[in-house]
């Protein structure tokens, strides 16, 4: 495995080994590694970005949970992003994503919308999916409430996160559904079949592996055999086997990790979609592994700037 960043390095031993054999546990060891801390000095960003909670009614009658982080200052109409936390689809909740949300908010001056999607194996695919899809489309009906302007729509996630928002954006052109502007990919969950270079390679890689990943895919989608047709709406890198394939979808930035798992289905997704027309910006991180963003170093708050840098620059303000 090549070298990772040393400031990344230093951090290793701190941090959990990947292990989503039991999502309860799994929750917690993600809790601990990336929610703030009660009682932590708030972030900088708190004076200038509110939070709301919202309830947004899923089709079965569940109340997903939501927070909108919204800009004190700043013209109005605004654009905005809805945006869904990773943890493998089986873990994560709002107060993980709140520092990245909040940021977002801040630098970019977007309303966002962080949903709290519902969790397997308790509730496998569609279940999480859909109820991401009814996020995107309460944030449009909501817009006179929430002041922002449609024609300036992202959605984005990281990890599961970003796999479920391309599934959104290739669902909301396959539905005619709401227009989404821009997607913002963070090291996203691609790929149900697991047959890269970097999967065969980096079975033990720090952070995410593997393993984990054949495991995750499991508690979302089922046991292989029983999977049938695997739906782009669960795994992205499916659309392409549809009849409109990727194109016609929105431009999209796609940030990879050179010593994750997923490198090589996230770099193939961009390749992809450039083939079918559409906007790519695609960064892949030398000494980076998954999640390196959410930890403090240089290479990690460089990265963030970068990637709502470009997310201000196509839909912010």
């Amino acid at each position: 495995m090549n070298s990772v960043d040393p400031e990344l390095a230093a951090m290793l031993p701190h941090l959990p080994q990947a292990d989503v054999s039991d999502p309860l546990a799994a929750r917690q060891r993600i809790r601990d590694v990336f929610a703030t801390p009660r009682g932590a000095r708030p972030p900088s960003w708190t004076e200038r970005v509110s939070i709301e909670h919202a309830s947004i009614p899923a089709a079965d009658g569940y109340l997903i949970p939501a927070r909108v982080y919204r800009p004190i200052v700043g013209a109005t109409p605004r654009g905005a992003m809805v945006h869904f936390h990773g943890g493998a689809f089986i873990a994560g909740d709002l107060d993980i994503s709140e520092g990245l949300a909040g940021r977002i908010a801040d630098t970019t001056n977007l309303l966002v919308v962080d949903v709290d999607y519902r969790l397997a194996p308790e509730h496998p695919f569609p279940v999480g999916f859909e109820d991401c899809y009814t996020a995107l489309e309460w944030t449009v009906t909501s817009a006179a409430d929430l002041e922002i302007d449609v024609t300036r729509l992202a959605v984005g996630g990281e990890s599961a996160g970003g796999a479920l928002a391309a599934s959104v954006a290739i669902a909301a052109r396959d539905r005619n559904g709401p227009a989404i502007a821009y997607q913002q990919l963070l090291y996203p969950v691609i790929d149900d079949s697991l047959v890269t270079r970097s999967v065969q390679e980096l079975v033990d890689a720090p952070m995410w592996d593997a393993p984990s990943s054949r495991l995750m895919w499991e508690h979302y989608l089922g046991p292989v055999e029983s999977r049938g047709i695997v739906s782009p709406y669960a795994a992205p890198a499916r659309a392409a086997e549809s009849p409109r394939g990727l194109s016609d979808l929105p431009s999209a930035y796609i940030l990879a990790c050179e010593l994750d798992p997923l490198r090589d289905e996230d770099i193939a997704y961009a390749v992809a979609l450039m083939a079918a027309g559409v906007q790519v910006e695609l960064h892949v991180v030398p000494g980076t592994f998954h999640g390196f963003d959410g930890l403090p170093s240089h290479i990690g708050k460089r990265t963030t700037a970068e990637y709502c840098d470009a997310l201000r620059r196509a839909v912010g303000g």
